[in-house]
């Protein structure tokens, strides 16, 4: 049985007209820096922002990735890359891991003081960063490990942790108590049940964790600046010291490229998974 075709009514319209401005709104200044991008300096100085390049090149790219300058070194934004890789898989794996145990907790194991400590927990997470930044500063000096890879992995796990455990918690929330029931009554423990019961139904909320650290952690700037240390820096870092550079010719379409490439995991990461991201949604993540 066909469906009627709906009429094109002056509210769907407002809707249409609305999505179409705020995908021009958000998808401009990503063609502006892709234009830019594949432009030589002389193409770019003639001001046409928004046109096709008459010549396309890539060597602003290959300047960006190789040769672009990041302060005192000339090797590129690939070494802040592979910097922004080490930080974010441990970061990535050790914060999901411990929202999820802690969720699952908060969820089946009714531990006295409980709700305590998630409201103390949840109320980390809207307390401005800016605000531990010196704390955590003399905190790390005093153990040892301050501008190191380490440190900035662990910083990322502990600023994490609140939103992952909300995530998880209320994906476990959403699930049958009967299933933790039966497997309690089998005799499974606590990592017993969680890691083959729970565990294995958490794709959807893993996804989600997956895609919100990986765009929050990649994306960091203060605290790659404040705990990575020099050798670590990460790549929003060191294109911040590319863009921001005072020597020599300002080199617009070198500056484009890196912050394209920048930005091309996140928007990659989200690209794929942006499916499993809205199944993870739906399946409870925001669930009471």
């Amino acid at each position: 049985m066909h469906r009627r075709p709906q009429r094109l009514t002056p509210g769907r319209i407002g809707v249409y007209a609305f999505l179409f401005t705020a995908a021009v709104f958000f998808l401009l200044p990503l063609w502006i820096m892709v234009m830019t991008s594949l432009k030589t300096m002389d193409e770019v100085r003639l001001g046409n922002i928004l046109a096709w390049p008459t010549t396309a090149t890539l060597e602003p790219w290959i300047r960006a990735w190789a040769e672009a300058c990041t302060g005192l070194s000339c090797n590129g934004i690939s070494v802040g890359f592979l910097n922004s890789v080490r930080i974010l898989i441990p970061s990535m794996i050790l914060s999901i891991a411990a929202g999820a145990i802690n969720g699952y907790a908060l969820s089946f194991w009714r531990v006295k003081g409980a709700n305590l400590m998630f409201g103390i927990l949840l109320l980390g997470a809207f307390i401005p960063y800016q605000v531990f930044l010196f704390p955590l500063v003399r905190i790390f000096s005093q153990i040892g490990i301050y501008n190191s890879l380490a440190c900035i992995v662990l910083v990322h796990v502990i600023f994490g942790l609140p939103v992952m455990t909300l995530l998880f918690r209320n994906y476990y929330a959403g699930l049958p108590a009967e299933l933790f029931k039966a497997a309690r009554v089998d005799g499974g423990g606590f990592w017993t049940i969680f890691l083959r019961v729970m565990l294995p139904m958490s794709t959807p909320i893993l996804v989600v964790a997956a895609i919100l650290q990986v765009t929050g952690i990649w994306n960091d700037f203060i605290f790659g600046l404040t705990f990575a240390g020099r050798e670590n820096l990460p790549m929003t870092v060191q294109l911040n010291n590319i863009v921001n550079s005072t020597q020599g010719e300002r080199a617009y379409n070198v500056d484009m490229a890196a912050t394209v490439l920048t930005a091309l995991v996140p928007l990659v990461v989200y690209l794929v998974s942006g499916r499993w991201f809205v199944r993870g949604i739906a399946a409870g993540a925001v669930k009471g």
